[in-house]
């Protein structure tokens, strides 16, 4: 039944149909608001509001068990002259979508005058149903040079999951990005709003294209920054962000090779980058621990502390450091795994796919976001509860999309090709930039997005923004 669910909403996504008529049939109860606790991780955070609202663990089953949805507000500030609920979404996915509203520098002082900002944990994350997983430590190699270790992975990652599922169920089987865009209409209906409008960031981009599908009739504005392309197979999943990686690296070099403080700079950051992963292979560290930590860099970018960590590690000296990611890890089966068809059934899929990584990427040996969420979804049984497919928004009003220039984790080919997916509604603002999020860059983009949100103008034109 959860099979036939699932291709029932896709094909209401699909067609571009009203929305199910379980959504009608179902009515939620206002929001309790409370004073929301204190955050030692959020110090100096304004005040908010914060609140449960119980909504159908099954879509397709209004009638039967629920869960509870955390809810954050930030009420407008300048009442008067009020424009609305403005929802947003960090991707992730595993990011609280319910800080972001108590988050005083996400948004600017105009935007939370006019608007009530709003955020909700999605399913999986935070306080909506936390999704935690064990993983084997040291985690396995995942790029098998044979059969053999392939199968082996393969066991690895569905004895993962399956342990997974059975310690999360029942949330882990109701987490799709689909069953998510079903919960924002949700709190926009408790909230007693005809309308919402929307920013969407990296995976939170998916959300928002899935909201404008099958509730595009309730969207007042929608920015989306970081394109997710729904539409996109394993080998472009998994080669796009190879390739944009690899780009990237390109305006690390460029850089360098004009910055006189750069760790590198009169060398030949090529052949010194070679050097680093040679040694780095040659230390008792986690494979790939390297390529891992200088994508983390370029995502932001830190391009000082790229060169520090290859010429560091040049040197024999490991500049190895924590990273944290909100239950990404655990929560990639339960979502990722199920909004695309990452599914590898044996190694010759599995070699067709790395040897296009390695084509496209021959300077950081592909990407490190790609190749493990495909390799996580090794262990996946079933097919995806939200089949991947071209986006149809044909009843939203015009849609903002954002891209940097050289984004290596949401690669400035997705955007494109979204766009293409619906050029009567989408504009295109590129930052001609680099890093991960455009709309935080620059005045240029955040002015642009804010404009938009503001007073609905955006140039049907595409339009870009200097770096």
């Amino acid at each position: 039944m959860r099979a036939f669910g699932a291709v029932l909403a896709s094909a209401f996504l699909l067609t571009g149909a009203t929305p199910a008529l379980a959504d009608a049939a179902w009515s939620p109860s206002p929001i309790a608001w409370t004073t929301c606790p204190d955050d030692p991780d959020n110090p100096g955070a304004p005040d908010g509001e914060c609140g449960t609202l119980r909504v159908p663990l099954d879509w397709d089953r209004p009638w039967g068990p629920s869960i509870g949805l955390a809810v954050a507000r930030h009420r407008a500030t300048d009442s008067a002259h009020r424009l609305g609920v403005l929802f947003a979404d960090a991707g992730g996915p595993g990011s609280s979508g319910a800080e972001i509203p108590l988050s005083p520098g996400y948004f600017g002082a105009e935007i939370r005058a006019r608007f009530d900002v709003v955020g909700f944990d999605l399913r999986g994350t935070g306080n909506s149903g936390h999704i935690d997983c064990d993983f084997p430590a040291p985690p396995p190699d995942n790029e098998p040079a044979d059969r053999t270790r392939f199968a082996e992975l393969r066991a690895i990652n569905r004895q993962v999951v399956a342990g997974c599922r059975a310690r999360n169920l029942p949330v882990f089987d109701h987490a799709d990005t689909a069953t998510n865009a079903r919960d924002l209409d949700a709190v926009r209906r408790a909230l007693g709003e005809e309308q919402l409008s929307f920013h969407g960031a990296s995976y939170g981009t998916l959300l928002g294209q899935q909201y404008a599908e099958r509730y595009g009739d309730h969207v007042r504005a929608m920015a989306l920054d970081g394109i997710i392309d729904h539409s996109v197979d394993l080998v472009h999943f998994v080669g796009d962000r190879a390739a944009a990686v690899d780009e990237l690296f390109g305006q690390f070099t460029a850089w360098c090779d004009r910055t006189t403080t750069c760790a590198l700079h009169g060398r030949d950051v090529l052949a010194t980058w070679r050097r680093a992963r040679t040694a780095a292979d040659g230390m008792p560290l986690p494979h790939n621990w390297l390529r891992d930590q200088v994508y983390e860099d370029m995502r932001i970018p830190d391009w000082d502390d790229v060169a520090r960590v290859i010429a560091e590690t040049t040197g024999g000296d490991p500049p190895v450091r924590a990273r944290f990611v909100p239950n990404y890890e655990s929560v990639r089966p339960a979502v990722v795994c199920q909004d695309f068809d990452l599914r590898m059934p044996d190694f010759a899929r599995y070699s067709a796919m790395y040897a296009e990584e390695l084509r496209r990427s021959p300077i950081m040996r592909g990407s490190t976001i790609g190749h493990d969420e495909a390799t996580a979804c090794l262990g996946v049984t079933g097919p995806p509860a939200n089949p991947p497919h071209r986006l149809d928004s044909a009843r939203a009003p015009r849609i903002l999309l954002l891209s940097s220039r050289y984004d290596p984790a949401t690669p400035y080919a997705w955007a494109v090709n979204v766009h293409r997916q619906a050029p009567a509604n989408t504009t295109l603002l590129t930052y001609e930039g680099a890093g991960h999020g455009a709309y935080r860059r620059t005045g240029c983009t955040r002015a642009a997005v804010d404009q938009y949100l503001l007073t609905l103008k955006t140039p049907h034109h595409d339009f870009s923004c200097p770096a």
